[in-house]
């Protein structure tokens, strides 16, 4: 086994928004089948996923919003 050392520091983390970051994606996931729309970097289309989806099976009326964003992390100095 290494041994390792650590300094201690303090951290933060905040959205990734450099060059070349994926891009942020909105889906909606029913929570009564789990089907889910596919991703998308706008809101539109998986709101209309959701509400079609509804309209297709009337007793699936609750939904959870999944967001993926790319955060990174930096040691302050």
């Amino acid at each position: 086994m290494t041994a390792r050392t650590f300094a201690m520091a303090d951290w933060t983390i905040t959205p990734d928004r450099e060059p070349g970051t994926e891009p942020v994606t909105h889906a909606m996931q029913c929570k009564t089948c789990e089907a889910k729309s596919d991703d998308s970097g706008d809101w539109e289309a998986p709101q209309s996923w959701a509400l079609t989806h509804s309209g297709r099976n009337p007793t699936h009326t609750k939904y959870r919003e999944i967001i993926t964003r790319s955060y990174q992390t930096k040691m302050l100095t």
